[in-house]
């Protein structure tokens, strides 16, 4: 069984087609990348899978459940989890606050949040241990807005792995750092537990064939091809339509 699956999704605005018939596969332990130009519905793909946006026809299955009709904080409870394309973050709280928060948000604990700190000694502990695989540790107590940007988009993995997530959805998570620090960043995505499958929009094309074990190619809503990398690296289409412009953006 496939952690996540879309089958035949569709989404138009009027005359202009979003998604066009899109099914995809991630297995357990995928580390798959979401590739093609700009405009090819690369995030419309990922807001049709979290609920962000309904699709007109086609259907979202996670871990074997039809989730098409849930909402998204629904899907988060399933166990799909994402970051964004510009972090979201809080940026006067500290990374231990706001990874606390969200332990505190999915264990139903959240209407308590105000209660004194000690009293979710248990949601503190594990909030400083996921903070702590992501590298976040000696950061914990910094006001977010004085972390490096890399350290915020590290941040924002850290909450979205506080949901307990069998699937997780990056939206470009090197969008903004710096190339000395994005290594690292992905070096912490290559590190997430290999039963948490992961789908990532990527530019950079060095990161996109160093980490993933297979890509999907979407030009103008609609799968163009999909592969190892060594396939898509060597598809001529590919070469001609998306690989010779991707380091212009």
């Amino acid at each position: 069984m496939n952690s996540l699956e879309t089958r035949n999704l569709n989404k138009a605005f009027g005359k202009l087609v979003v998604a066009d018939n899109v099914s995809l596969a991630l297995p357990q332990g995928a580390r798959h990348a979401l590739i093609g130009p700009n405009g090819a519905g690369k995030t419309t793909l990922i807001n049709l899978i979290t609920g962000a946006l309904r699709p007109d026809t086609g259907s979202v299955q996670l871990n074997g459940e039809d989730i098409t009709s849930l909402l998204p904080d629904a899907r988060v409870k399933r166990g799909l989890g994402r970051t964004f394309q510009i972090n979201t973050l809080f940026p006067q709280l500290t990374p231990l606050e706001s990874a606390t928060m969200a332990i505190c948000e999915r264990d139903a604990l959240s209407g308590h949040w105000l209660s004194p700190l000690a009293k979710h000694g248990a949601a503190i502990d594990e909030a400083y241990d996921l903070l702590g695989r992501v590298g976040l540790a000696d950061a914990a107590t910094k006001p977010t807005r004085d972390l490096a940007y890399g350290q915020q988009r590290l941040l924002e993995i850290a909450l979205a792995l506080a949901s307990s997530p069998k699937v997780l959805l990056l939206d470009e998570p090197a969008a903004g750092v710096p190339k000395s620090e994005s290594a690292a960043l992905f070096e912490v995505i290559a590190g997430l537990p290999e039963d948490i499958s992961v789908l990532f929009i990527e530019h950079d094309m060095n990161l996109v064939f160093s980490f993933a074990t297979s890509i999907t190619v979407l030009v103008q809503g609609a799968i163009l091809t999909e592969g190892p990398p060594d396939q898509i690296a060597h598809d001529p289409q590919v070469r001609e339509i998306y690989l010779g412009g991707a380091h212009h953006g």
